[in-house]
């Protein structure tokens, strides 16, 4: 699905125009003090199109960075450039595997931004923001290209992939693995959704292919792959980093953190790559904040400058208490150096940057927001404001999309389910006198006429208006008071209490991300200074996962047909990502199968048979029945 024909009506007004003039400037920035939370992603996408440089959009939480890269998505030309940069998994000062799919697409998002070679939208969150990574400079040298026809030395190749992190594996099946046959080359780079098989002829590299982990079978020909770090730390600088480290006092650590430690330096000492080596991250690179990836000609877009401060706020309290808490409890020695970019670093760096920065204040009149000049006064955007709310009132839609079409305004409604809504409004003769046709499509390539009503097929999680741009646009929250999502996975009104009531100690469990484990049951943590109850699930190996009791809604039972043991996942690998599409496909066969089965009884012949009201034997044998009806 794609709105991006919207994106012509913004670029048409004379504010918008104004507003790009002094963003090229660089003086005087804008601070957007009025434009709606669900249309900031279609004027991001309008100002990504005008501009063409690459942007980094910053916002509060993890969640919202996702329901902004989701929407960006739907405005804009190429969606693939629209990339999550999602949080690490671990807090600062933790030793905690990040998920493979997590740390994928981080990896993606730092190259893209690294390569310069698309005008790309990396969306993060404020504690993305405050994570240590490392230098640009370091990973733009990290990276290697491989081409069809170009000679490579197999020999110095496979060590560059030992120093990029790369394990050498039998047969390839994670990212950030290789493995090597003779003039065969299998590896796994983080940023690619699937293996590439690289086959030599000689030292000429004669194909590149794509290959399916599972099956090891050869997929698809490329011409070209970028290779990228295996991991977010490379190794390269253990021996010097091990020097310094050993300088620390651990001979106080709990034996389990000192034994940890010593294996891990011995590792870094060889240079060898392991699962948690970002937790040296520090030490192996002279860390940098994600806003050294933006290119100096890129935009800096802060969603609500303030929030993102006071949020930052509290992630530097909260890192200075882990650091404290890791301390205390021996699991970590004294004086490590910073694993958390705290805002007296981050706030020089923001104020270099060419910035815009929104900011949801209401103005007075008639409850729109109004966009003006950081310092003044002047409005440089068409008015927007939250669409209204109907709660499955249909009626009352259908009354404002007429009023609507009166006023030569243009109504455009994403839905889940267009076909019922364009029977509603037909039912409703909105669409008679102005003989619209109304065929639910997915796309809007063009701005739509005044007074017109456009159906689309697909999703979107907030609408909004802006009378300016006499422009509604309405999604199933507002229509419906809900948002069909694919991804619901449960149906029944969940409370922790509950769960627990379900399950006990021993019992297997399922994460959705994490995949199957078995239950040790609660503990309790001091975290950030609170004891909190905690879930400790158990998974392959010696990994373990604590889960937050306000997020169990994320664990479910496991349930199987017979009394078989399952086989416990791994934390940090796509094993449970392989699984779980695999469901997928094989559940959207057999939807293929059920609309092919109703298709065809739709098509075929039926037989019409008169009501049974018509037929007299029935009237008679209600007039039988002795009892009164309840």
């Amino acid at each position: 699905m794609t709105l991006q024909g919207l994106l012509a009506l913004l670029a048409q007004r004379p504010e918008f125009r104004r507003l790009l003039e002094e963003l090229r400037k660089g003086e005087g920035l804008p601070a957007l003090t009025g434009v709606t939370e669900a249309a900031r992603p279609y004027v991001i996408a309008a100002l990504a199109k005008a501009l063409k440089q690459p942007f980094l959009v910053v916002v509060d939480d993890e969640a919202q960075a996702n329901q902004m890269v989701e929407s960006l998505k739907v405005f804009v030309e190429q969606p693939n450039d629209v990339l999550c940069l999602p949080d690490r998994d671990a807090l600062p000062y933790e030793r905690l595997i990040s998920d493979a799919l997590t740390m994928q697409k981080r990896m993606q998002a730092m190259i893209a931004l690294v390569e310069q070679e698309r005008d790309v939208i990396a969306v993060c969150s404020a504690r993305a923001l405050t994570q240590p990574v490392m230098p640009p400079q370091e990973l733009s040298a990290a990276l290697y290209t491989l081409q069809v026809g170009h000679e490579v030395d197999l020999t110095l190749m496979l060590e560059h992939l030992f120093k990029l992190g790369y394990e050498p594996v039998a047969e390839v099946e994670e990212p950030g693995q290789f493995s090597h046959r003779g003039g065969i080359v299998d590896l796994f780079p983080p940023t690619l959704p699937r293996p590439v098989r690289v086959e030599f002829f000689g030292d000429e590299i004669e194909s590149l292919r794509t290959f399916d982990q599972e099956t090891q079978r050869s997929l698809n020909p490329i011409a070209t792959c970028v290779i990228g770090p295996a991991r977010e730390a490379l190794p390269i600088r253990g021996p010097e980093a091990v020097k310094e480290l050993e300088q620390l006092h651990t001979e106080m650590l709990v034996s389990e953190s000192e034994e940890r430690w010593k294996r891990d330096l011995e590792n870094l000492r060889q240079g060898l790559s392991f699962d948690d080596i970002t937790f040296y991250l520090p030490y192996l690179h002279n860390v940098t904040t994600m806003l050294d990836y933006l290119p100096r000609s890129g935009l800096l877009i802060l969603d609500n400058a303030e929030s993102i401060q006071n949020r930052i706020a509290e992630l530097d309290e909260q890192a200075q208490e882990m650091k404290e808490r890791f301390e205390r409890d021996r699991e970590n020695p004294p004086h490590l150096r910073d694993a958390h970019i705290g805002w007296n670093r981050l706030e020089p760096k923001i104020q270099q940057r060419r910035q815009l920065n929104f900011a949801g204040i209401l103005s007075a009149v008639e409850g729109e927001f109004d966009a003006q000049l950081r310092g003044g006064t002047e409005q440089l955007m068409p008015n927007y404001s939250s669409a209204n709310a109907y709660g499955g009132r249909l009626r009352a839609f259908v009354l404002d999309c007429r009023r609507a079409l009166k006023n030569r305004e243009r109504v455009v409604i994403v839905t889940a389910q267009a076909r019922r809504m364009a029977e509603v409004l037909s039912d409703e003769s909105i669409l008679r006198d102005e003989a619209i046709h109304v065929s639910p499509g997915t796309n809007i390539q063009a701005p739509p006429d005044v007074g017109t009503v456009t159906l689309i097929q697909g999703q979107l999680v907030e609408g909004w208006q802006s009378r300016s741009l006499a422009l509604s646009v309405y999604t199933d929250t507002e229509i419906f008071g809900w948002s069909r999502r694919r991804n619901a996975l449960r149906r029944k009104p969940f409370t922790p209490a509950s769960f627990l009531a379900e399950v006990n100690p021993g019992d297997y469990v399922v994460h959705q991300e994490h995949g199957i484990g078995r239950l040790e049951g609660l503990v309790k943590l001091n975290m950030t200074g609170v004891e909190r109850e905690y879930l400790l699930i158990q998974y392959a190996g010696t990994d373990k996962l604590y889960i937050p009791t306000d997020q169990l809604d994320r664990v479910t039972r496991y349930i199987s047909m017979g009394e078989a043991v399952p086989a416990l996942s791994k934390l940090g690998t796509t094993e449970w990502t392989r699984v779980k599409s695999k469901v997928k496909e094989s559940v959207q066969d057999i939807a293929r199968e059920l609309l092919r089965l109703y298709s065809e009884r739709e098509a075929s012949k039926g037989f019409a048979f008169s009501p049974d009201s018509e037929q007299p034997w029935l009237q008679e044998l209600e007039d039988a029945f002795p009892y009164e009806e309840t």
